[in-house]
């Protein structure tokens, strides 16, 4: 039992353990976390800066922009230094916290995209009511719901975690704590911690992701309704941008979530992590701002004062 709960940090394999190919991974991904901040910051600066957006839709992107730096502020800069330091661990502490703060704002982005996915379903389906139900105080409540149910979820996933022992064996094979890749390497009964994920899965992942789908099935028929081609072209063109963050986002997390219970992490699993760890919060800013010509002309307008 001693050498069971002995153990207080953790190996990360990473990705490769060629000395060049790591050199090549730290730049890429330094790139890459460069672009994340500066892209997001731009869409939160732009969207305080500028009164005509203040409204519900830029509300929920300029949360999901400080998510989206959260996010990816939790895995990419351990990653990072893992790659060119001689020693690749994490304590286990600051292995459990980096799986709450994950699990934490990756629960709060998928709320938030379905708080963007209910107020596109008002703007086109219920336009006539949309500035009486979509107040400053709903707008408030629903990504405050946001930010507390991805709590819930980080404690419900993590707390267990204090009490599992791994036998010795310290060794992730993979380049982040992540939940799944850590319930593999312990040796301890993983059954409750499996039931866990999997209800979490499905209350905190599943659940709004079917009030999304409901809410764009709604609005693909409104839509259609619609005899102006022109009309249904601006509709189409406001949910998009949408559209294409939620497939990006659910569809690598649900890959990787719903066979959580794999008992051997494969170069798949790792290169799908990728997407929704680090590609997708770099991807939403530049989706959001090429998507959207309101952020665009203000944008340009901006960097047009700067010259």
């Amino acid at each position: 039992m001693k050498n069971q709960t002995a153990i207080t940090e953790f190996i990360l394999l990473g990705l490769s353990t060629d000395p060049q190919v790591q050199i090549f991974l730290f730049f890429l991904f330094l790139i890459i976390y460069g672009i994340t901040i500066l892209g997001n910051i731009v869409i939160i600066l732009v969207i305080r800066g500028e009164a005509t957006l203040h409204t519900p839709m830029f509300f929920f992107l300029n949360h999901l922009a400080l998510v989206d730096i959260c996010c990816s502020s939790v895995t990419v800069p351990k990653m990072l230094e893992n790659l060119i330091g001689k020693q690749k661990t994490i304590s286990r502490m600051g292995c459990i916290a980096q799986i709450f703060f994950f699990i934490h704002f990756a629960c709060a982005e998928v709320y938030l995209l379905t708080a963007m996915a209910y107020d596109r379903y008002v703007a086109i389906c219920d336009p006539l009511h949309y500035s009486t139900i979509m107040k400053k105080q709903m707008c408030r409540q629903l990504v405050g719901g946001s930010w507390v149910m991805g709590v819930f979820d980080a404690l419900v996933n993590t707390l267990p975690l204090m009490d599992l022992n791994f036998c010795g064996l310290n060794i992730i094979s993979h380049y982040t704590c992540e939940l799944p890749a850590v319930l593999s390497s312990s040796c301890s009964e993983k059954f409750t911690n499996y039931v866990l994920l999997l209800a979490a899965s499905s209350i905190f992942g599943l659940a709004p992701f079917l009030l999304t789908l409901l809410s764009y099935i709604y609005i693909i028929v409104a839509i259609l309704k619609i005899q102006s081609a022109k009309g249904r072209s601006k509709a189409f063109s406001t949910c998009s941008s949408h559209v294409i963050v939620v497939c990006l986002f659910y569809l690598s997390a649900f890959f990787r979530y719903m066979k959580a219970s794999s008992k051997s992490l494969t170069d798949l699993d790792r290169v799908v992590s990728i997407q929704y760890l680090i590609l997708t919060p770099m991807l939403n800013p530049l989706i959001y701002s090429l998507k959207n010509k309101e952020i665009k002309t203000i944008i340009w307008k901006r960097v047009g004062r700067c010259r």
